[in-house]
């Protein structure tokens, strides 16, 4: 037992916030760490100096010794003492902004490496990003660089503490030690005033989310037209300001000095002080020990409170805590999000079909899954719709087909090759895809159409296809934010995502997968960006996701979707002669845009899939 408690302790300090924030100074700038910690060492020692030559001084008065070597050797000590402070802090800074890169390439890696979606949606990691990316957004505590410095000030004032306890050491080493012990026991006894105690409150913590996520709202440009069209601005100031306030409260009750313990701290060091000092000045009174030699020792034991230099503590732990968060978040989502890679080459495919074969899946194993023994062939270089209500898995559909996810049962296959065994990287390189939640690049118009690059021409064509010539140059970044920018309505936003699936068509894609690709567009220019959109892609394999069933009547087959099956399927004039879903579904959707509702309003049946 005595033998595992060593290996338990060292386990734990291993496994410290704290001992991994050293260890994440290492990696992120080796020479600057270095550095960082000979400055702190070398502020610790200065002060003991200066109190050294402080009595060099005081003895060469006495005894009537030149007087310049003590003074020029204070005044190099005083002046090292003010002027490494600030380099101290400069290189602090650099080492906060350095070891805040290297923490963001990590959860980089965390996100971007594993091949899948589920690590990004699920719930418990979500929120595990959440917490790691604290240290970056000074939201509960202070950035890496704000706080660094007063980290390394911190530590130098610990240094200059035991430093100082060394000195007086040389008179007596157990009034040094009474003293060390007395000021450094002030982190215990006031451990609960400490504010760095409180961050592991999940309360606390709960109430900073919310009132981030409101500032966020507030200050944001995109959600900056609901909250004044809305009338939100009080709503999101008020709840801002009320979420904040029951966090600082909360913090402040808990923050109180207890009586208790300021008492005993009070009178812990109040003891030590009276039994060294009382000590000294009988010594010094007797003759024993000499005025130059008291001079040292009194500052020494006046220096020594260095130690209870408490608001490092703040500083250090809220800058260690989300350090084991990052450093460990890859690890957690690795196996998440991970999928294997197949070899077999994907170059050119689906020549014949895109088949899925009694496919089950769900985004958890204790839920109903979302798809439930669907069966579908997709023919090479045809166009398939597939329709249905919210939630039936139109999109879920479609992220299995670009294997951002595997099946629980069942497989996809390719010309009849498991999809799973197919080189991923080749595969994705064959689709092109437009999403709901399409992304849009705070960047030049050529970039939005073609991020890994495309000769211009290429990107004027889909444009063009795309119903967006015109919308700006190709040089043109498209947001206000930048000087020269501009931005653009939702509907020529997705003209642009729509250009920029269609350009890598045009780059080579044999597949190309559509979820609502015109939602925001209107129907008469819907229907003529579907005609341009099937004449462009003809020879490509189409999935297209929509809510019109208007406009997906010029594909080549139409799948019914109900509850994760395939309720239907055949092209438009089968379905409607089959009086089965499509054709009610159909028909409601045209009675309501003959009424001059258009179909896009929202009380259609069909308005957008949730996502799953």
């Amino acid at each position: 037992m005595i033998g595992i408690q060593p290996a338990l302790m060292r386990r734990r300090v291993a496994d410290s916030a704290e001992w991994r924030f050293f260890g994440a100074l290492r990696h992120a700038s080796p020479p600057l760490a270095a550095l960082w910690w000979a400055l702190i060492i070398l502020r610790g020692l200065l002060p003991a100096l200066f109190s050294i030559v402080v009595g060099v001084l005081v003895g060469a008065v006495q005894g009537g010794h030149g007087l310049a070597l003590p003074l020029v050797s204070m005044g190099v000590v005083f002046i090292l003492m003010n002027a490494l402070s600030p380099l101290h802090d400069a290189i602090a800074e650099n080492l906060g902004s350095q070891t805040s890169r290297w923490l963001q390439r990590r959860l980089l890696g965390a996100a971007t490496t594993p091949a899948g979606l589920a690590h990004l949606e699920r719930p418990e990691l979500a929120d595990a990003m959440a917490r790691a990316r604290e240290f970056d957004l000074g939201v509960s505590a202070p950035t890496l660089n704000q706080s660094m410095g007063e980290i390394g000030s911190g530590f130098a004032q610990i240094a200059a503490g035991i430093a100082q306890a060394a000195v007086l050491g040389r008179y007596s080493w157990w009034a040094a030690l009474i003293l060390l012990v007395a000021w450094a026991s002030t982190h215990v006894i006031l451990r609960d005033s400490y504010s760095w105690h409180l961050d592991e409150s999940e309360d606390i913590a709960d109430h900073e989310r919310h009132a981030f996520y409101a500032y966020r709202i507030a200050v944001e440009a995109l959600a900056a037209k609901e909250v004044r069209l809305f009338g939100l601005a009080d709503w999101v100031v008020d709840r801002f300001q009320s979420r904040r306030r029951i966090a600082v409260d909360r913090r402040f009750e808990q923050r109180r000095l207890r009586q208790g313990s300021v008492g005993m701290a009070l009178l812990v060091v109040g003891l030590a002080n009276a039994l060294v000092f009382g000590l000294l000045a009988h010594d010094a009174l007797s003759g024993a020990v000499g005025l130059a030699a008291v001079v040292v020792y009194a500052q020494a034991a006046v220096g020594i409170a260095a130690v209870a230099a408490a608001e490092s503590d703040w500083w250090f732990r809220g800058a260690a805590k989300p350090i084991p968060e990052v450093v460990d978040l890859a690890g957690r989502m690795a196996p998440v999000g991970r999928l294997d890679s197949g070899s077999a080459t994907a170059q050119g495919m689906p020549r014949e079909e895109v088949r899925l074969r009694d496919v089950r899946f769900g985004y958890r194993r204790d839920a109903p899954p979302v798809l439930d023994g669907v069966d579908l062939t997709i023919p090479a270089g045809t166009s398939m719709a597939v329709v249905g209500l919210n939630g039936a898995g139109k999109t879920t559909l479609a992220k299995l087909l670009c294997r951002l996810y595997d099946p629980w049962e069942g497989a996809i296959t390719v010309d009849g090759t498991d999809l799973r065994g197919l080189d991923l990287e080749q595969w994705r390189g064959q689709l092109a895809a437009v999403f709901q939640d399409f992304i849009r690049f705070e960047l030049p118009l050529r970039v939005n159409v073609a991020p890994q690059g495309a000769p211009d021409g290429a990107v004027e064509e889909a444009l063009a296809t795309a119903g967006a010539s015109g919308l700006a140059s190709l040089d043109r970044i498209l947001s206000r934010g930048y000087e020269g920018g501009t931005d653009l309505s939702g509907g020529q936003w997705q003209r642009v995502a729509l250009a920029r699936a269609l350009c890598r068509v045009r780059l080579g894609a044999g597949m190309i997968l559509l979820d609502e690709p015109t939602a925001q567009i209107d129907v008469r220019g819907e229907a003529e960006i579907f005609d341009r959109l099937l004449e462009a892609t003809r020879g490509c394999t189409t999935v297209l996701i929509s809510h019109r069933l208007s406009s997906v009547r010029h594909a080549d087959r139409i799948c019914v979707l109900e509850k994760g099956r395939v309720v239907e399927l055949g092209s438009h004039e089968e379905l409607m002669a089959q009086e089965g879903r499509y054709r009610t579904l159909f028909d409601l959707q045209a009675s309501r845009f003959a009424q001059g509702m258009g179909a896009e309003e929202d009380e259609d049946p069909m308005e957008y899939d949730d996502g799953r």
